[in-house]
């Protein structure tokens, strides 16, 4: 099963591109989609979905052009959008119930895997409760046992983990990994650790455009020798953070403890340390925000 996304774009306006020229093939297992809010992540799902339709450019799912066929996608498409919305005075089982005959799923097998389901999103002594009692996280939840419904082919959730406490995101890492064999899995978020925890391959997005396309450690590999630790006083804190990209903060009692991406060390005391996936990321987007701020 493949994937294949050829020079998308998305416009708003006259002028508002949410998409430009996007490009990508997408095979089975967890494509992470990393970028900031506002980056064009929920266009290009909401394109994926079926639920928009492209200004330029095409997406094909096993060769079928999906604006052209779009039902064969819908049948083994499970989605989750970012502002997921439920009937607040249904239940849990009643919602889902409802959803399962709108996807068109057999009545006795649908009730079978609501009920698994329900375990798989800690639902169980929830599921009778009305929804519009339920907290967000557990609305999210509710949001990730629907995309579940028909054992979906290609599994789309945009940001996910929005609302869910720790132990809840642990919980719907372990289930990604584990749903990511046979079947192609889109998780966009701007949460570096959602993406370290369970991507397979990594796809940078910012301002609509696709910065890059790698492994994890393709990924890792690409900032070696960039990452520096440098200890400063409390006052150099914010001169620093405008002169380099600063990746996290410690204060200790003899200064604030500095994690920096930078192609040389910001000075001779710094110390080169092992990169992180947050590490990357942070660095290639400023590289890409730089490369379009220079005249073509």
């Amino acid at each position: 099963m493949e994937l294949i996304i050829q020079n998308l774009s998305k416009r708003y306006g006259e002028q508002i591109w949410g998409l430009r020229n996007f490009s990508l093939k997408v095979g089975p297992g967890v494509l992470g989609l990393l970028g900031p809010n506002g980056a064009g992540k929920s266009t290009l799902m909401r394109i994926l979905a079926t639920i928009t339709q492209a200004t330029k450019g095409k997406v094909t799912w096993n060769g079928k052009d999906i604006s052209q066929s779009p039902n064969q996608v819908r049948a083994v498409l499970g989605y989750l959008p970012q502002d997921f919305g439920v009937y607040p005075n249904l239940n849990a089982v009643e919602f889902l119930e409802y959803l399962a005959a709108i996807k068109g799923l057999d009545k006795q097998a649908a009730r079978k895997r609501i009920d698994e389901l329900l375990q798989v999103v800690n639902l169980v002594e929830a599921r009778k409760q009305p929804l519009g009692g339920f907290s967000g996280g557990m609305k999210q939840r509710v949001g990730i046992a629907q995309a579940l419904l028909n054992d979906p082919q290609l599994l789309i959730v945009d940001e996910p983990t929005g609302g869910l406490d720790p132990e809840e995101r642990v919980r719907f890492r372990n289930l990604l990994a584990d749903l990511s064999g046979e079947r192609v899995i889109i998780l966009s978020t701007h949460i570096v650790s959602d993406v370290e925890a369970t991507a397979t391959h990594i796809a940078l997005i910012n301002q609509g455009q696709l910065l890059m396309h790698t492994s994890p450690e393709a990924l890792l590999k690409s900032v070696e020798g960039k990452v520096w630790g440098w200890t400063v006083p409390s006052d150099m804190l914010s001169q620093v953070r405008q002169q380099y990209i600063v990746s996290s903060t410690i204060r200790r009692s003899d200064g604030v403890h500095l994690r920096l991406v930078a192609d040389s060390p910001p000075t001779a005391v710094a110390q080169n340390v092992s990169p992180s996936l947050e590490d990357a990321y942070l660095y290639h987007l400023s590289a890409g925000r730089q490369n379009r701020g220079r005249p073509s």
